[in-house]
């Protein structure tokens, strides 16, 4: 999380259908060097640990990283 957080950050709540895999698409491979042309990680990554874009996995760990980022947000509404 410090990681995240060590510079200047954006971060948003996707919400739809097929939320997580589809921005685990644009997001790319967590290693920039693996990542698919155009995709974010390829785009701006530099490194496994410093690949620019954090992107949830699955709605679990979304559910956990909302409350962290977003404490006043409220998941139900």
């Amino acid at each position: 999380m410090s990681f995240m957080l060590s510079g200047d950050c954006v971060a948003v709540i996707v919400e739809g259908e097929e939320a997580v895999s589809r921005m685990r698409r644009l997001i790319g491979a967590t290693d920039p060097t693996k990542a698919k042309r155009g995709t974010l990680r390829k785009l701006f990554g530099h490194s496994g640990a410093s690949n620019a874009v954090h992107g949830s996995d699955s709605w679990e760990s979304a559910e956990r990283e909302i409350g962290l980022l977003f404490p006043d947000f409220d998941l139900e509404s």
